[in-house]
């Protein structure tokens, strides 16, 4: 089964745009992705393996996180989330064990909200708050970005206290992830948002602020900018 996986995988695969990956997500020497291995699969491309493939044995899907090759371990994270709804605790607990294996900022983003966000939804959230005080950059993400689910839920409280939390962030993928969730929040509730922002909008990083304000009328998203609301 794993290697008509990996062959289902490289039939998607182009050095080319292997070579733009690897750019994109920063693998060079002291960049956030340093060492990934790419062998270029779009992620459109890494779900169709994944339905594909949606009933692999764990085993397997253990194999794919654990590879060195960024796309098999995307595709094993995708299908983990199309398996969860069986399973959630097991998978749950993987997830957790190998968060050193979700190591960039699109295995988060398109994972954690469906495995960490989903089964938290009724229980109490307090690894997230650990997470976002980790020294681990992926750890952070997950912890804020694992809120999404909340969000679409319209619980905004647990977003707003990471977020607070994480205010003084010195990593940009972090400002990145932080405002995006913001902004997620001031769909659901703009006026939450904003009390949260004039609070905090004059310390908070630019790249924060201009994420979490992107959906506001030009003007006012001038006035933040100038720190004059």
């Amino acid at each position: 089964m794993l290697e008509k996986i990996r062959k289902a995988l490289d039939e998607k695969a182009s050095s080319e745009k292997a070579e733009v990956l690897q750019r994109f997500f920063k693998t060079g020497a002291g960049e956030y992705g340093e060492g990934d291995i790419f062998i270029g699969v779009t992620v459109p491309n890494i779900r169709a393996v994944a339905k594909q493939f949606k009933d692999a044995e764990f085993e397997i899907i253990e194999e794919l996180v654990n590879s060195e090759i960024h796309e098999e371990r995307m595709l094993g994270l995708i299908i983990l989330t199309y398996q969860f709804p069986l399973n959630e605790k097991e998978i749950f607990d993987f997830y957790i064990k190998n968060l050193e294996k979700i190591n960039n900022w699109d295995l988060v983003d398109v994972t954690c909200p469906r495995i960490v966000g989903v089964y938290l939804s009724d229980k109490p959230r307090n690894l997230l708050y650990d997470l976002a005080r980790s020294d681990n950059l992926w750890k952070r993400r997950v912890g804020i970005v694992s809120t999404y689910s909340f969000i679409r839920n319209g619980e905004l409280e647990d977003t707003l206290k990471i977020s607070e939390m994480l205010l003084n962030d010195s990593h940009d993928l972090m400002h990145k992830a932080v405002g995006w969730m913001l902004r997620e929040v001031g769909k659901k509730d703009v006026a939450v948002l904003e009390n949260f922002l004039k609070k905090h909008y004059k310390k908070m990083p630019r790249t924060m602020l201009r994420y979490s304000i992107e959906k506001f009328d030009e003007d006012k998203r001038k006035r933040y900018l100038r720190e004059e609301v």
